[in-house]
C-alpha cells in the first residue's frame, strides 16, 4: 500500500473520533464520561484480543501496560476532566496543539527532524480548529487548562513510544491495539468508580450508542491509528489530529441544527488545509540517525518504511 492510501485510511480514526459528541449527546447517559471511556476501550480491546489470539509475551506485558496508559488510561480521564472544567472549544484547541507536542518528542525519541514547514502547519492547524471552536467568552479554569495540556502531552508520548517500540515479531497491529485498549480500560475502571459510582441503567439508545463507540469509534479507529503509526512518521500521523474536530463541527451542523458562521467555515478551510499541507511536508521531511539497537523483524520492517519517505512508493 503506498502513502497516500496510507495517510487515507489513518485519518479516518480521527474523523471517527470527531463523532463521539454527537453520539454523546443524543445517545449515552449524561454525566457519565468515564464509565463512557470504560465502556469504549475495555470490550474493544477484549474483542481484538479474542481475534488476534494472540498475548503479550515478556516485556510487552508492561510495554503494553505503559502504551495503554498513555493512549487510554491517562489520556480519557484528563481529556475529560479539561472538557468538565472548560468550555468544550478551548478543550478542542488543547487538543490541538499534540501535533506540537509529538514534533518535539519525536525529535527527541525517534531522531524525525520536523521541517520548519512542518512546524507551521502544525500551528496553524490549531490556530484554524481555534476559529472553528473558540467563543469570545470562554473561561479558563487552571486545573481544565493543566488537565488538558497534560492529556494532549500523555496522548502525544504514546503515539511516538508506540512508534519507538514497534511490535513483537510475529504480531499486528491488531493484537497491539487490543492490548493498549484492554489495558486502559482496565486503568479507567477504578476512576469511574470512584468519580462516577455505580454503572447507570441502559436502554436500546444506549447499547446502540455504546455498540457504535466500541466497534467504530474505538476498536476500528485505534486499529487504524497504530496502524498508520507503525507504517509512517509519528509526526505525519499526529498532524491528521484536527480532523476530529473539523468532523464534530460537520456533523453538528449537518446533523444538530447547528450553525456555521463566516469565520467558522474560514477556520475550517485553515484547518484543513494546514493538515493536507502537513502531510506533504511531513512525507518528504528528512529523518535523522536513530541510535543503533536491536530491532525485531517486525519493528525494523516498521522502521525502514518509517525511514523511507522521500520517495513513492514506499519502501518495503
Amino acid at each position: 500500500m503506498n502513502r497516500s492510501a496510507t495517510v487515507a485510511l489513518t485519518a479516518l480514526a480521527p474523523i471517527s473520533w470527531g463523532s463521539t459528541y454527537a453520539v454523546a449527546s443524543e445517545l449515552l447517559p449524561p454525566d457519565r464520561p468515564l464509565f463512557t471511556g470504560v465502556m469504549r476501550a475495555l470490550p474493544a480491546g477484549l474483542l481484538l484480543v479474542a481475534l488476534s489470539r494472540t498475548l503479550p509475551k515478556g516485556a510487552w506485558w508492561w510495554k503494553s501496560a505503559v502504551l495503554g496508559a498513555l493512549n487510554i488510561g491517562a489520556f480519557f480521564p484528563l481529556l475529560f476532566l479539561s472538557a468538565y472544567r472548560l468550555p468544550g472549544g478551548v478543550a478542542a484547541v488543547l487538543g490541538s496543539a499534540g501535533p506540537l507536542f509529538v514534533v518535539g518528542l519525536a525529535a527527541l525519541v525517534l531522531g524525525e527532524r520536523a521541517s520548519l514547514k512542518t512546524v507551521l502547519a502544525a500551528v496553524t492547524g490549531a490556530f484554524g480548529v481555534s476559529m472553528v471552536v473558540l467563543t469570545a467568552d470562554a473561561e479558563l479554569d487552571p486545573v481544565g487548562l493543566v488537565a488538558g495540556v497534560i492529556s494532549s502531552a500523555s496522548m502525544a508520548a504514546g503515539t511516538v513510544m508506540t512508534k519507538r517500540w514497534g511490535r513483537p515479531e510475529g504480531v499486528g497491529p491488531l493484537a497491539m491495539t487490543g492490548w493498549q485498549l484492554t489495558a486502559g480500560g482496565l486503568i479507567v475502571i477504578p476512576v469511574a468508580a470512584l468519580v462516577e459510582g455505580a454503572p447507570p441503567a441502559l436502554d436500546g439508545r444506549a447499547f446502540l450508542g455504546y455498540g457504535y463507540m466500541m466497534l467504530i469509534n474505538t476498536g476500528i479507529a485505534y486499529w487504524l491509528w497504530f496502524r498508520g503509526i507503525g507504517a509512517l512518521t509519528a509526526t505525519s500521523v499526529t498532524l491528521l489530529g484536527p480532523l476530529s474536530p473539523l468532523t464534530a463541527a460537520v456533523i453538528g451542523w449537518a446533523a444538530l441544527g447547528q450553525t456555521l458562521s463566516p469565520v467558522q467555515l474560514a477556520g475550517m478551510a485553515i484547518a484543513f488545509g494546514a493538515t493536507v499541507a502537513g502531510q506533504l511536508f511531513a512525507g518528504r521531511a528528512p529523518v535523522a540517525r536513530e541510535v543503533a539497537r536491536s530491532f525485531s523483524p517486525a519493528e525494523q520492517k516498521d522502521r525502514n518504511i518509517s525511514m523511507d519517505l522521500s520517495a513513492s512508493p514506499v519502501r518495503r
